[in-house]
């Protein structure tokens, strides 16, 4: 098997784009000027990626996700069909005299997701939140503030309902701490957040 990328002959990716080994860019899709991909990342079908986006390995666009500068994930991110990372705090396509805007009349913001983190279909994320490592965002939510490591958020606009492990199934509480029910990986709350126990 070779490292080399995989591009399908319908997607668009620039000659400045970076990819990582043994990344896939299925049809349609589109990989903007200056980003860099990690290895072993799917791009699915009629995915977006902009300009200067950075992405660890092993990171998932399912098909028609949009990933707008300047976007950075982490290592092993799902981005789940549909769901869009927004960049402008406060969009507008015409300045007050409506003359069209330029790339000068407004500043990119970007969404930061952690390692390992999961953002369901369709779900937005409104820029500039963070995504903690290993959370999950629930197909469908809007998520307008940051989301604490391992935080299970739904809901419009989001809002944490409980926690998951790297597994992915919500945690259940057991005395002081919170265990995986499939992987026994134990973890402890302190306040809003959550760490794995010692």
């Amino acid at each position: 098997m070779t490292d080399a990328p995989v591009i399908q002959a319908s997607a668009d990716v620039a000659d400045s784009a970076v990819l990582g080994p043994r990344t896939r860019v299925w049809h349609l899709a589109q990989v903007r000027e200056g980003a860099k991909l990690g290895a072993d990342c799917n791009i699915g079908r009629g995915a977006y990626v902009g300009p200067e986006v950075v992405m660890g390995d092993s990171c998932k666009l399912q098909n028609y996700a949009l990933v707008y500068e300047p976007a950075r994930l982490g290592d092993g991110v799902f981005i789940g069909p549909a769901a869009v990372l927004t960049n402008d705090e406060f969009p507008r396509a015409a300045n007050p005299d409506l003359s069209l805007k330029s790339a000068d009349d407004w500043h990119a913001v970007g969404v930061t997701i952690g390692d390992g983190a999961s953002i369901g279909a369709r779900a937005v994320c409104i820029a500039p939140v963070k995504i903690g490592a290993w959370a999950l965002i629930a197909a469908g939510a809007v998520v307008t503030k940051d989301v604490p490591a391992y935080g299970l958020v739904v809901g419009v606009p989001a809002r944490r309902i409980g926690w998951v492990g790297r597994v992915g199934k919500p945690l259940v509480q057991d005395g002081e701490e919170w265990v995986c029910p499939e992987s026994a990986e134990r973890y402890v709350q302190e306040g809003e957040t959550l760490r794995p126990a010692a």
